[in-house]
């Protein structure tokens, strides 16, 4: 009976505990945190910063004088590359990646380096203008394969 009652007693300490840890999980799956890394001059950079942080990501941004080295060093091959590289948990974004397409890399996990936009299509979260082009986010693996994560619609 001692034994029973030291078990409930426990299981009535710890209660509060996990909900409190479990709260804490959601919290840091709802607002994940990335960092950016972009040069100072870069308008649409700051734009799609925006665009993220607006969408339930937590940003840090790093003003680098060149970003070439980074996006070596994360893997990111030269036909893939965009403008601006961020990274948020074991993924890299390269691009103006709609931050929907973010959440979902996150919830699927997939074994890959992360995902990107190549180059700076109009349309595309940070690069709003009179019209948008069709473009296409890619999932990138470190074989140097890539699939199509999701497309977009233009509208010219």
């Amino acid at each position: 009976m001692r034994v029973r009652n030291l078990l409930i007693s426990l299981i009535l300490l710890l209660a509060p505990l996990s909900l409190l840890l479990a709260a804490q999980n959601t919290e840091a799956a709802q607002n994940p945190e990335m960092k950016v890394y972009k040069t100072r001059t870069c308008g649409c950079c700051s734009l799609w910063v925006n665009h993220i942080k607006t969408n339930g990501f937590t940003v840090t941004t790093e003003d680098v004088p060149s970003i070439a080295e980074i996006k070596k060093d994360l893997g990111i091959p030269v036909k893939l590359q965009s403008c601006h590289t961020g990274v948020v948990g074991d993924y890299v974004i390269e691009g103006h990646v709609p931050a929907a397409d973010i959440h979902r890399l996150l919830k699927e996990r997939p074994d890959a380096i992360g995902l990107t936009v190549p180059g700076m299509p109009m349309g595309s979260p940070g690069m709003d203008g009179p019209w948008s082009d069709s473009y296409t986010v890619y999932l990138f693996r470190k074989d140097g394969t890539t699939e199509v994560f999701s497309e977009y619609e233009g509208t010219r």
